[in-house]
């Protein structure tokens, strides 16, 4: 009896253990089932989903009035199987493709290697034109005894495009300025690269099971994207045109490396117009890409170069800020400045002996303004750093801001870190030893005719129908000494008799300063023989200034006279003066009704440089 008892007990035992191992496990099945269903489902998912990316269409790019620069279209990729083709298809396909794509014998026979290949799919051509894709997918759709084409396939892809013709040859509008687009749907250089996030969108992420449609559900691993959104730009599509078409008449009339121009609003910073000849075809960026890659470089707001002369609008803002000189005091010119070995020039070698300093600027004395410059603020470091500080208001050697990919800040020694001699003052005093860009040039001069107020240029006025806000203008130099700078401009072009005939443009007020520099060759540690970097800054407006325009023919050999006499057969001021009058137009700024030149003849114009070029650095 008591080994039966003893028997009961144990297997009572057991089954309370067993009770309290099922109730353990259902409650955990209960957690696997119910609580982490959802994490679990995922994670299987994962393992057996495929996801893909439907590409978002890219926004437009358009001008102020509307008119489209860049667009996104739908081209034909073209593909085959070449598993698919025995030889006499093979043969068969090539041939109606040769016909279709219009191929020579090399291409004939890159064709048939591509199709005899042992991949399973290859690309023949990444984008057909309508009329290729309409031939091939009626030729797909022949049977092959009739002589159709086999094993091939066609695929729809977005592909960017750049609709207008620029001014040049072979060139799309505004090409370096907008930059392109690459078959991943990304944006390279210019408003392409710095909107690339507005106008690219946010691609939709399918997730599908194989042989499954794709899965709806967000929490299965769909993620809906965001269409590209249009982006509005300040240039006027008109101007931009009538500029390149400039620009190109005078690289071909001077023989130049480059000629480049932007038209900024003074009081807005607003980016008019902007281009540089040569440019190139944006929708042939991948050829441009393989021969000339310099191409696709900006030169405006991507490249420095040592102005010259018109920097001594800069060097005048400091001494006038000073009080060191005035505009109507004179002034000593000369024939050289000595420093130990090396001496600095007038371009034509010669003195002016005295002559007010609103006339030394005019006809661009490289030793009268050293020797002003030299004089402030009594020793050559203080005054070093008094026009280092004018050229920092000024905004040259930072970055402007303007909205642009792969702005450059120039190269401007800062004579607290780098201390300057007295030949890099005198130097720098009439832009050698100083390399800036285009844009910086512009937004310097603006705040000379605007009230003294430095804007940040800009090319894009809306992004996605919504205004974008800037940052507001700020104070760079006082009213009193804009007004005298303004004048000063005005002033250039009215007392230089060559100036004043080159820029005249009847019923508008102008007013600017040339700059001619010589190059230095890296290579040969030298300057190059003849060849100059011409510059004009300058603003064109009625009853106040509505645009500054900067010119600059690059590496240019002009026809030499005499000593500091250097012909182009376009000038960069007359460069500017056609810019003008189309801006004008563009604009609508009609002409004052009543407006007589200046015709009064200097009182002395013997020695003088033609085209400012600088000597000694």
């Amino acid at each position: 009896m008591t080994g039966r008892t003893d028997r009961r007990l144990r297997l009572l035992v057991l089954l309370v253990v067993f009770l309290a191992m099922g109730s353990a496990a259902i409650v955990r099945l209960s957690y696997w089932q119910l609580s982490m269903s959802t994490e679990l489902r995922a994670i299987a998912a994962d393992q057996v989903v495929q996801t893909s990316e439907i590409e978002a269409v890219r926004g437009d790019i358009v001008d102020r009035r509307g008119t489209v620069l860049a667009t996104t279209s739908y081209r034909d990729l073209l593909a085959a199987h070449p598993e698919r083709l025995d030889e006499p298809s093979r043969e068969q396909t090539v041939a109606g493709l040769t016909d279709i794509l219009g191929l020579d014998e090399q291409g004939a026979q890159a064709l048939r290697e591509q199709l005899s290949a042992d991949d399973p799919y290859v690309v023949l051509v990444r984008s057909l034109t309508p009329e290729q894709s309409q031939r091939i997918r009626d030729a797909m759709a022949t049977p092959l005894d009739q002589g159709g084409l086999a094993g091939l396939a066609l695929r729809s892809q977005p592909v960017r495009e750049y609709p207008n013709p620029g001014g040049a040859p072979g060139t799309t509008l505004a090409s370096q300025l907008l930059g392109f687009v690459t078959e991943d749907g990304r944006g390279h250089y210019g408003i392409e690269e710095y909107y690339d996030e507005a106008l690219g969108g946010i691609p939709t992420q399918v997730a599908s099971l194989p042989g499954s449609p794709a899965l709806p559900d967000a929490a299965d691993g769909s993620q809906a994207g965001r269409a590209g959104v249009d982006v509005r730009l300040t240039i006027d599509a008109s101007l931009q045109l009538q500029l390149e078409k400039e620009l190109y008449a005078a690289w071909v009339a001077d023989r130049a490396k480059r000629v480049s121009a932007v038209v900024l609003d003074p009081a807005s910073g607003e980016v008019l117009a902007w281009a540089s000849v040569p440019g190139y075809d944006a929708n042939q960026y991948g050829t441009v890409a393989a021969a000339s890659p310099e191409l696709l470089v900006d030169p405006i707001a991507s490249a420095v170069y040592e102005p010259g002369s018109v920097m001594k609008m800069l060097t005048a803002a400091a001494a006038l800020e000073e009080g060191t000189v005035t505009l109507d005091e004179q002034v000593r010119d000369g024939y050289a400045l000595r420093f130990g070995s090396r001496m600095v020039r007038n371009a034509d070698h010669r003195s002016m002996d005295r002559l007010p300093f609103r006339d030394a600027i005019a006809f661009s004395r490289n030793v009268a303004t050293a020797r002003v410059a030299l004089a402030m603020d009594g020793s050559t470091p203080e005054a070093s750093m008094r026009l280092y500080r004018m050229w920092s208001l000024l905004g040259i050697g930072q970055r402007t801001g303007i909205d642009l990919a792969n702005e450059v800040t120039g190269i401007v020694p800062d004579p607290s870190e780098q201390e300057w001699g007295g030949i890099d003052l005198a130097n720098r005093a009439f832009g050698q030893g100083v390399a800036v860009t285009q844009i910086q040039l512009a937004v310097a001069h603006a705040a000379m005719v605007n009230g003294g107020l430095r804007v940040t240029p800009h090319v894009v006025s809306e992004v996605g129908g919504e205004l974008r806000e800037g940052p507001s203008p700020t104070r760079a130099i006082d009213s009193g000494l804009a007004t005298d700078l303004h004048g000063l401009l005005q002033h250039v072009p009215q007392r230089v008799p060559w100036y004043r005939v080159a820029t005249r443009i009847p019923g508008y007020v102008v007013g600017g300063k040339t700059g001619t520099a010589q190059i230095w060759d890296v290579e040969r540690k030298d300057w190059l023989p003849d060849r100059f970097n011409f510059s004009f800054v300058g603003f064109a407006g009625t009853l106040r200034p509505e645009a500054i325009i900067v010119t600059r023919i690059e590496d240019a050999a002009p026809t030499i006279r005499g000593q500091g006499l250097l012909d182009l057969r376009i000038e960069s001021y007359e460069l500017f003066r056609r810019i003008a009058g189309h801006t004008m137009a563009a604009l609508d700024v009609a002409p004052l009704p009543i407006l007589r030149p200046d015709v009064r003849k200097p009182a002395d114009d013997r020695g003088t440089e033609r085209s400012g070029r600088p000597a000694g650095g």
